[in-house]
C-alpha cells in the first residue's frame, strides 16, 4: 500500500511544470538513489550543470507525459556510478546510460509499475545518449522511436548552449526521416485499398 501512495505522489509531481523545493525533497525521499546527483559535477564542455541541474532542467523542459518524465528523470542516476576522470580532469559517463536503465528497473518495480511501461521507460533510458540508426526504424518500433527522439531533443536542452544547436540539427534530420518513413506508410496503406 506504502508502495502505491509514493507512485501517487510521484506521479503529482510528473504532471507539473516545475520541481518546487518540496517537491525535490519528496522525491529524493521517494527514490533516494537520486540524492548522489544533487553536487555531482560533471566536469566536462558538454555540461554546465551539476547532474540533479541537468535533469530538473530536461524535466522541465518536457511535455508532462508520464513516460518521458519518468524517463527523464531517471536517465542518469547512474552517472555518479560509472564515471572516468581523463588525465585532463574531463569527466566522461561511459556506460552511464545501461546503469541507469539498471537501477531504474530496480526504482520502477519498487514503486508497482508493470512490466511493460518498465521495459518502455528502460528502453528510452539506455538508449537516450545513442544516435537513433533511422535504417532500424519499423513499424513494430516507430512509436518508441518517436518517444526516444523527443526524449533526445530534451536532453540536449540541458546541454552547454555552445552544443545544444549542432545536437537539435541532427536530431532534426531523424525527425524529417520520421516524417518522411510515416508519409510514405500512410500513401502505402492508401494505395492498397
Amino acid at each position: 500500500m506504502e508502495m502505491n501512495i509514493e507512485r501517487e505522489r510521484l506521479e503529482q509531481i510528473l504532471k507539473g511544470k516545475h520541481i518546487t523545493e518540496k517537491e525535490e525533497k519528496i522525491i529524493f525521499e521517494i527514490i533516494p538513489e537520486l540524492v548522489s546527483e544533487k553536487g555531482f559535477m560533471q566536469n566536462n564542455p558538454w555540461h554546465i550543470y551539476d547532474v540533479w541541474g541537468h535533469t530538473k532542467k530536461v524535466f522541465e523542459n518536457a511535455k508532462p507525459h508520464k513516460e518521458i518524465r519518468l524517463a527523464l528523470l531517471l536517465h542518469d542516476i547512474g552517472k555518479p556510478h560509472s564515471y572516468q576522470d581523463d588525465e585532463n580532469g574531463i569527466r566522461h559517463f561511459k556506460g552511464h546510460s545501461q546503469k541507469s536503465a539498471e537501477m531504474s528497473e530496480k526504482i520502477l518495480k519498487r514503486l508497482g509499475y508493470g512490466e511493460y511501461e518498465i521495459n518502455q521507460i528502460c528502453f528510452l533510458i539506455s538508449n537516450h545518449d545513442k544516435t537513433i540508426d533511422v535504417e532500424q526504424i519499423d513499424r513494430q518500433n516507430i512509436e518508441i522511436m518517436k518517444k526516444l527522439l523527443y526524449i533526445q531533443y530534451c536532453d540536449a536542452s540541458g546541454y552547454n548552449p555552445e552544443y545544444i544547436q549542432g545536437v537539435y540539427n541532427r536530431l532534426d534530420k531523424v525527425c524529417l526521416y520520421i516524417k518522411l518513413y510515416e508519409q510514405n506508410n500512410l500513401k502505402k496503406m492508401e494505395l492498397s485499398r
